[in-house]
């Protein structure tokens, strides 16, 4: 048995059970935060990724013990997010999600690409966003859909202004 504290959503939370847990297991099973989906749980399709101390990481790879002292951030802790809501009326608008069984980890590495990526404009390589978005797997839209409202985003912060770091 483990025991170790971490912050989940803005919550300092106590765990204290298997080093072997995974983080997805404990977020979905324990916490209630379905959010997180698990898919291949090999770390590839990305539908489990949440955002571990400001970047995007997978839950199914990651052990709840090795996460002593850190601060996770799923899906259903951006609901006052102002790039996140921007993301989800734009992935709702140029119809990106299907089954949605993605949409969850493809928000939050979405989200990400907008705030590390200083000076993209809505006009940003189709080839730059499809590799930035490699990690995450979608098997329904072919991402044409995605690619675009990540391309609406970056074009509605660059006439806001915010999106020049």
């Amino acid at each position: 048995m483990t025991t170790i504290n971490l912050k989940v959503n803005g919550k300092l939370i106590a765990y204290k059970g298997e080093s072997r847990t995974h983080l997805g297991d404990f977020l979905r099973e324990s916490l209630g935060l379905t959010g997180t989906h698990l898919g291949c749980e090999h770390g590839v399709c990305g539908a489990c990724t949440v955002e571990i101390n400001g970047s995007p990481a997978r839950t199914c790879i990651q052990f709840v013990a090795a996460c002593a002292d850190y601060e996770i951030r799923t899906i259903e802790d951006f609901n006052d997010d102002e790039v996140m809501q921007q993301l989800r009326e734009a992935f709702s608008q140029e119809h990106a999600l299907q089954c949605g069984f993605c949409t969850p980890g493809m928000l939050i590495t979405a989200r990400d690409m907008i705030l590390r990526l200083p000076g993209l404009t809505g006009d940003a390589d189709e080839e730059r966003i499809r590799t930035e978005l490699a990690g995450n797997l979608c098997r329904c839209t072919g991402y044409q859909g995605i690619v675009k409202a990540i391309q609406s985003v970056l074009r509605l912060r660059a006439m806001q202004g915010k999106n020049d770091y």
